[in-house]
C-alpha cells in the first residue's frame, strides 16, 4: 500500500473526529490552546490505535465488531447530541456546559469516532500493511485536522447565536444516523 493511499484512508477516517471537533468548537464559549490540543490528541490518539486494536483482534471478533458496532456509535452520538439539543431548547446556559474537552464525553466521542478505524485495521492485517506506520499517519492527520476543527467551529459560533449547541448536537446524531445508514448500505 502506499503513502498516498495511506494518507488517503487516514483522511477518509478523520472525517467523523473532524466533524465532532467543528461542533465542540461551536460549544466551547471561549477557546484555549489547552481545549485544541486535548481533542486533537485525544481523537488522534484514538484514531491511531484502533488500527492497531483491530489488526490485533483478526478475524475472529469481526463479525461481532461489523454486527453491532454501527448501533453502539449511534446510541452513543444520539444520546449525547440529543443531550445538547434538549440543553438548548430547554434554555440551558451554554456557559455551563459540562467541559466538552474532557472526562467522560471526551473519551466516548474519541471512541464512537474512532470505531470505522477498527475495521480498517483488520484490513490492514490482511494486506500485509505495517500497521505502526499506518497507524501514526491516521492518528497524526486525523490530530491535525481537530484541532482545525475546533478553531472552525469557534469562528462560526458567534454567527450562530443561541443555536450554536442545537446545530452542535444535530451534527452529532446526523452523524450517528450517517453511520447506520452507511452500515446497512453495505448489505444491500
Amino acid at each position: 500500500m502506499t503513502f498516498t493511499a495511506i494518507l488517503l484512508i487516514a483522511v477518509g477516517l478523520a472525517m467523523d473526529a473532524f466533524v465532532v471537533s467543528v461542533a465542540e468548537g461551536i460549544v466551547l464559549r471561549r477557546i484555549t490552546p489547552r481545549h485544541t490540543l486535548r481533542i486533537a490528541l485525544y481523537f488522534g490518539g484514538f484514531q491511531a490505535a484502533m488500527p492497531i486494536v483491530g489488526w490485533l483482534a483478526g478475524h475472529t471478533l469481526r463479525a461481532f465488531i461489523a454486527g453491532w458496532s454501527h448501533w453502539v456509535a449511534f446510541a452513543l452520538l444520539a444520546a449525547v447530541g440529543g443531550k445538547m439539543m434538549a440543553d438548548s431548547v430547554l434554555g440551558f446556559e451554554t456557559g455551563r456546559l459540562r467541559e466538552p474537552s474532557r472526562g467522560l464525553r471526551l473519551l466516548v466521542l474519541s471512541i464512537v469516532t474512532s470505531s470505522d478505524a477498527l475495521a480498517v485495521g483488520l484490513s490492514l492485517g490482511i494486506l500485509h500493511v505495517p500497521v505502526l506506520w499506518a497507524a501514526l499517519w491516521i492518528g497524526l492527520v486525523t490530530g491535525v485536522l481537530c484541532a482545525v476543527g475546533i478553531q472552525l467551529g469557534d469562528r462560526v459560533s458567534p454567527r450562530l447565536g443561541h443555536a450554536a449547541e442545537f446545530v452542535g448536537g444535530l451534527v452529532l446524531v446526523g452523524i450517528g444516523i450517517k453511520i447506520v445508514l452507511d452500515h446497512l448500505g453495505q448489505g444491500i
